[in-house]
């Protein structure tokens, strides 16, 4: 079973960890997307725990972070994948009406459903440089449309040229950007 292998390969029960930690001393709820686990695909665990993850940022008035790292719906649950979608979608809503602060990074590679739906809702939407962000591959989109792509379409730096993202920023500077973002939301405080 796909399911066990992965979790003894990778020690995770599924494609995601969540947790309630600090960045800068900020109190943040993250939900981290793991791709050595069945590539990161977005199950109904997926699904539920990201849910559960909004849920907490909501009821503790805490800014929320996911960091993706997908190559999308994880097809072997049919529907149940796909359901999730609307699932987080429709729980992201509800937290921004709250005045709640969602931020994504995309991490190399972020595509198919996961890029489709929660990857690129963030009030802020940060990609690490030169990640993959697309929702289908290079060949499907040339076959389908009969044209060549441009260079580096689905390149984070073609996506921030293009306004599609915020910013590109770095592992090693990651950190302070993230509490700088809280800080200028007033969330959180230095002192």
């Amino acid at each position: 079973d796909q399911l066990k292998v992965a979790q003894e390969k990778t020690g995770n029960k599924d494609a995601v960890k969540t947790l309630v930690g600090e960045i800068n001393g900020i109190k943040t709820v993250l939900a981290i997307m793991d791709f050595s686990f069945i590539g990161g695909s977005m199950g109904s665990v997926v699904g539920e725990k990201i849910s559960r993850a909004i849920d907490r940022a909501a009821e503790d008035q805490l800014p929320l972070v996911i960091i993706t790292a997908s190559g999308g719906a994880r097809m072997q649950e049919g529907a149940y994948s796909l359901m999730q979608m609307a699932k987080i979608g429709s729980k992201l809503a509800w937290y921004s009406e709250l005045g709640g602060l969602y931020i994504t990074l995309l991490t190399d590679p972020t595509t198919g459903g996961t890029t489709a739906s929660f990857a690129m809702l963030g009030d802020i939407i940060l990609a690490e440089p030169n990640a993959l962000i697309g929702f289908a591959g290079t060949r499907v989109i040339k076959e389908t449309i009969g044209e060549d792509l441009p260079e580096g379409f689905q390149r984070s730096e073609f996506l921030l040229e293009k306004g599609f993202i915020d910013n590109i920023v770095s592992r090693n500077k990651i950190k302070n950007t993230l509490s700088d973002l809280f800080l200028f939301f007033n969330f959180g405080s230095t002192g």
